[in-house]
């Protein structure tokens, strides 16, 4: 592998240190499903970048050109009470660049990591203006599948277990505007690569890099419309790891990076009146801003359904 190429490869630490997001009650947003019920969502997303910050610095991706990744997602939510939902969700990743680093680099393909969460509604309370809701979660995710956690860009995922504590804080007006926060907590465990080193700040003779953790915050501002058949949202978020190193002039990126960015999204997500409990949706998301992390443009479509498992 020359010099060149090793610098230029890969950047998808931030990507692969997000968390799993779906757009339809979520562990992340202010809905519930009602007890008994459950949805189903089959989402795809395809995302792209030729730019990355090394460090703080922004280079662009002369050898490989665009780094390509495409993500199909299920995922369920079932309501177990009206205050208690449960998530189980399974993605496959394929990523791929437009240039093959003269067959030296092969693109990769798999499923990823297994996720399996809980919501629970802590406080609804209705007043003259509108309605005030506060939620927890907790996800935990785990690989589902023997990849190279280590093999930049093209690795399905981080390769390390993960846990995530998450706060939600909702607001809705009567005119269907909302706002909502949610601030979490990350951790992130080992993974283990194909090497016996790696230069972390310091030398370390063994193949378990320590992934850092990180906390997180998004903001949210949103209308439902057409009587709630429409939702619409903008949204700005933020990851902040704990720990971790930054990429080293002329060598590739690995788990133990120290991942910082903001991501600016939009979403949509409709509900057809005439076919009870289908629904399509819409998603963007851009990196605006980030440390040792890919300047990643992707969208995302996908399907909902939802019915009553038991009467």
């Amino acid at each position: 592998m020359n010099l060149n190429t090793k610098f230029r490869i890969g950047l998808f630490m931030l990507f692969l240190g997000l968390p799993i997001r779906s757009w339809a009650q979520s562990p992340m947003d202010e809905l519930m499903m009602p007890t008994k019920e459950i949805c189903f969502l089959g989402n795809f997303e395809y995302g792209q970048f030729d730019e990355y910050w090394e460090g703080t610095n922004l280079r662009t991706n002369a050898t490989i050109e665009t780094v390509q990744r495409r993500t199909a997602m299920l995922m369920a939510a079932y309501g177990i009470t009206k205050k208690l939902n449960v998530y189980l969700g399974l993605p496959y990743v394929s990523s791929n660049s437009t240039r093959p680093n003269g067959g030296k680099f092969a693109g990769t393909s798999g499923i990823q990591d297994l996720s399996i969460g809980l919501k629970y509604e802590l406080i609804k309370r209705q007043s003259d203006t509108g309605e005030f809701s506060a939620f927890a979660s907790l996800n935990f995710s785990t690989p589902a599948s023997n990849y190279l956690s280590d093999y930049q860009p093209y690795s399905l995922g981080l390769g390390a277990p993960q846990l995530a504590w998450r706060g939600i804080l909702n607001y809705k007006w009567k005119n269907g505007i909302y706002v909502r926060g949610v601030g979490a907590y990350i951790w992130k465990g080992y993974t283990e690569a194909e090497r016996e080193y790696y230069y972390n700040d310091g030398s370390y003779f063994t193949p378990w890099m320590d992934v850092p953790s990180s906390w997180n915050l998004d903001l949210i501002l949103g209308k439902w419309f057409f009587e709630n058949k429409l939702r619409v949202e903008l949204g700005y978020g933020s990851q902040y790891s704990t720990s971790g190193d930054d990429i080293r002039l002329y060598n590739a990126p690995q788990p133990t990076n120290q991942v910082n960015m903001g991501r600016a999204s939009a979403f949509a997500h409709y509900y057809f009146q005439n076919i009870k409990g289908l629904g399509v949706l819409a998603s963007f998301n851009q990196i605006v801003s980030g440390k040792n992390a890919p300047k990643m443009t992707s969208f995302g479509l996908g399907v909902t359904y939802q019915f009553k498992l038991f009467n």
